[in-house]
């Protein structure tokens, strides 16, 4: 089955017209997209948008063969022109199946937000699942195997895409490629960088597809280091390079404080921003959880470890810190690292950067500076990606 993207943009396309922000500004070559449309065997057109003949004419496509023209959403503005030939396009009611003259089903797919989403399989078997902007399936239940390509929002509904991999209808096989892609997202290597870590990709307009092929993997690291100043964003960093994963354990290393209500203003708020099938563990035994097998961790942070591990040895004072205190936080340290080194799961930790601004007026503040630092070096020596965040922009310092 050929699968040939016309456009891969949101409905209004990338850049949109007239608009000044910078997204749209740097939207040139190859980052420019149209609205999304899939020319399916040259016989089914998933989505009708402006400028369509003249598309598939750009990637060498006909539209001439085209038997149904299927809607996945509302098309807003002004009727698009029907091309001389094209047949009407409508929508299927969800759950309901067709059968093409060309011998290709389509089932349509309820979704969990305005929209259809259509299940297509071609005559020799290859299957994809053709999703709208800003939708998920509702009510997703386990295909027989696992679809050969899916081409959903995936920049806008991970969670989508992490429903889809919990009941194995995307396996590793699947070629999962972005599509609707808007201003918000981010533009050339930092979006293949996010979409790498959903298990996704990225096309420029045009790209012919082959379901089924063979093709490399896109690059994803398994453990990932995020630093990065207070209030820099790099908590919701870390969580969005797993947000396209069907079970993550946070671990939340930070504990409870009685009494202290902006403490728990801050739990709150990130407990609401995940997804509701993490699950949550408070504690600082990570060893023990990086040694064993499981889903992806996501440990938040390494900071407030090593100020548990400090407290444990005391190390705040100087008399217990020349007296075996360093020795025993070192050991501690070498061991969190080794099973850095030996984990099996994938991982992001977060870890804050305290060592660029004033120097503490006290040793124990001095101390745990300089910890610290020996701390986020030695972890990210064992990570495959290191990211800086600073003002909500990740900056790759290892990839």
């Amino acid at each position: 089955m050929e699968l040939t993207l016309l456009g891969t943009g949101a409905p209004a396309g990338l850049p949109r017209p007239d608009c000044p922000c910078a997204g749209c500004a740097t939207a040139r070559g190859a980052s420019a997209r149209a609205a999304t449309a899939l020319l399916v065997d040259g016989a089914l057109l998933l989505d009708l948008t402006p400028g369509a003949p003249l598309a598939a004419a750009r990637a060498g496509r006909s539209l001439g063969g085209v038997r149904q023209v299927l809607l996945t959403h509302p098309h807003d503005g002004p009727a698009v022109e029907l091309p001389p030939g094209l047949p009407a396009a409508g929508r299927v009611p969800d759950g309901r199946e067709l059968t093409l003259i060309s011998g290709h089903r389509v089932r349509a797919v309820p979704m969990d937000a305005p929209g259809t989403g259509y299940e297509v399989t071609s005559p020799d078997g290859e299957r994809l699942l053709y999703l709208p902007p800003g939708g998920a399936p509702a009510g997703v239940s386990g295909p027989p195997r696992p679809y050969d390509t899916v081409v959903a929002d995936v920049t806008h509904r991970p969670d989508g895409l992490a429903r889809l991999r919990a009941v194995g209808a995307v396996g590793p096989g699947t070629d999962v490629v972005a599509a609707h892609l808007d201003h918000d997202v981010p533009q050339a290597r930092e979006l293949d960088r996010r979409l790498a870590a959903y298990g996704a990709r990225a096309v420029p307009d045009g790209t012919t597809l082959t379901a089924g092929a063979y093709r490399e993997p896109p690059a994803a690291p398994r453990r990932t280091l995020v630093t990065g100043g207070a209030r820099s964003g790099k908590s919701l960093e870390a969580e969005r390079r797993l947000a396209a994963c069907p079970e993550v354990v946070y671990v939340a290393t930070g504990g409870t404080r009685a009494g202290d209500a902006e403490w728990a203003g801050r739990v709150r708020l990130h407990r609401e921003r995940r997804p509701a099938s993490w699950r949550t563990e408070e504690t600082c035994e990570l060893v023990e959880l990086l040694g064993g097998a499981g889903p992806a961790l996501l440990i938040d942070c390494l900071s407030l470890w090593l100020t548990d591990a400090m407290d444990r040895v005391t190390a705040w004072d100087d008399e217990r810190w020349a007296k075996g205190g360093e020795r025993e936080l070192r050991e501690r340290v070498g061991e969190l690292v080794a099973a850095v080194r030996a984990t099996p799961r994938t991982v992001v930790a977060v870890t804050n950067e305290v060592g660029a601004g004033i120097v503490p007026a006290d040793a124990g503040s001095r101390r745990f500076r300089d910890e610290l630092g020996r701390l986020n070096a030695a972890v990210a020596g064992e990570c495959e990606q290191v990211l800086l965040v600073v003002a909500g922009q990740a900056l790759v310092l290892k990839d």
